[in-house]
């Protein structure tokens, strides 16, 4: 049985076809009052107050019909990971009233968050190095955060 995700819908799937670390996008999902750049404003401003390094944004619209941007950042360590990812779902919860699903913060290792047309991948440096994922969507279309 595939696994369930989404921070509206319990109704998203993961699909086999997504193992690039992004989950399904519903396409019942409902429809917001706030914008994707409205949403990835607040991600970057509350990744980058808790010192998130090395935040790189990825457009993904007409890309995949996941998300419309990824963000990917590095904490320096497994509690400074947990920590960015725990304050970020808070941020989100406080500002757009929904609660963001996120897989990982346990380990700190690698930390997933599902906010809708945002997808927030924290990782520590040396598993980000391992896996690469900026490089896998990038294509030219990814650029240093601000």
């Amino acid at each position: 049985m595939p696994a369930r995700f989404g921070p509206l819908s319990e109704d998203v799937v993961l699909s086999s076809e997504t193992n690039l670390g992004l989950p399904a996008r519903d396409a019942a999902r409902p429809q917001t009052d706030y914008t994707a750049e409205e949403l990835l404003a607040v991600v970057v401003a509350s990744i980058e107050d808790d010192k998130a390094e090395e935040v790189v944004q990825i457009d993904l619209r007409g890309r995949s019909d996941v998300a419309d941007y990824m963000i990917v950042c590095s904490g320096r360590s497994t509690r400074q990971v947990a920590a960015i990812s725990e304050k970020l779902t808070e941020k989100l919860k406080e500002t757009f009233h929904f609660t963001a699903k996120m897989e990982g913060k346990e380990t700190g290792d690698w930390v997933l968050i599902d906010a809708g047309d945002v997808i927030i991948h924290v990782f520590r440096p040396e598993v980000r190095e391992f896996y690469q994922l900026e490089k896998i969507w990038a294509a030219g279309s990814a650029h240093r955060g601000a």
